[in-house]
């Protein structure tokens, strides 16, 4: 087995973005992983060593936000989720991916753009109240969230979509975040090991990097947990509008 050391030139800074966004700085970060890792290897092969790491990151978060967590936005958008996947795992060799981040990623930024426009709003005295949980749009962002993260590495943006307009308390928000995409990502190891991804060569680049992620998972979760509301928000919405705009732009390009 014979590594080539140049894959740690695009592995390292992959996984530190990767290891921000696990401690709680939203899906933008995130996105631009794989894209990174896969200048040096397959993107198939780039997803396969980044999923372990994911699982090791998502432990160090489930400690650091052991203590915050919603219920009931898991309760809601879990079973959609875990449908999503199957879904994924089925259709995973029909499936246009580039098709479904553009879909995602227009839904997204189409949000966002909602979202400043009612700041723009409360600006000159309009109150934008909280939503409430619902079960269709949380049936459909759930499936959609479960979905996207298996086939396209792109199952924060749905999260954000429906969670941020509850107006959670931030820490509460990501504590959710973070233990329903730990659920997703412990299942999706199985599908991953049926389809041959994991392999010795994938699983060795992926120990070596753990140290690395433990270290950015713990810096992402410091930063965030210092933020007050009012710049958390802001900044979340900020972090899905470039999630969106990442999506989009890899989707129109794969029709160009």
């Amino acid at each position: 087995m014979s590594i080539d050391p140049t894959i740690y030139y695009a592995a390292i800074p992959a996984v530190l973005l990767v290891g921000l966004t696990k401690g709680g700085m939203g899906e933008a970060l995130a996105l631009m992983g794989v894209p990174l890792l896969a200048m040096a290897v397959p993107p198939v092969q780039a997803a396969a060593i980044l999923l372990p790491i994911l699982v090791v990151m998502d432990c160090v978060s489930l400690w650091i936000w052991r203590q915050h967590n919603d219920r009931t936005l898991l309760k809601m958008l879990l079973p959609g989720a875990l449908v999503g996947i199957a879904i994924g795992w089925a259709t995973s060799a029909y499936v246009p991916r580039d098709a479904l981040r553009l879909i995602i990623g227009l839904i997204t930024v189409l949000f966002v753009a909602r979202y400043f426009y009612n700041s723009w709003r409360a600006r000159r005295g309009y109150v934008v109240p909280a939503k409430p949980h619902r079960l269709l749009p949380a049936a459909f962002f759930g499936t959609l969230s479960g979905y996207g993260s298996f086939v396209a590495h792109a199952g924060g943006a749905p999260f954000q979509v429906y969670g941020l307009p509850l107006k959670l308390p931030p820490r509460d928000y990501t504590g959710a975040g973070v233990r329903f995409f730990a659920i997703l990502n412990a299942i999706k190891l199985g599908p991953y090991f049926a389809l041959g991804q994991l392999d010795t060569t994938n699983l060795t680049i992926s120990a070596t990097l753990v140290p690395l992620a433990i270290v950015a998972t713990a810096i992402g979760g410091f930063l965030v947990k210092r933020m007050k509301p009012e710049v958390f928000y802001p900044f979340m919405y900020a972090m899905a509008l470039i999630a969106g705009l990442k999506l989009s732009w890899d989707g129109v390009l794969a029709f160009l």
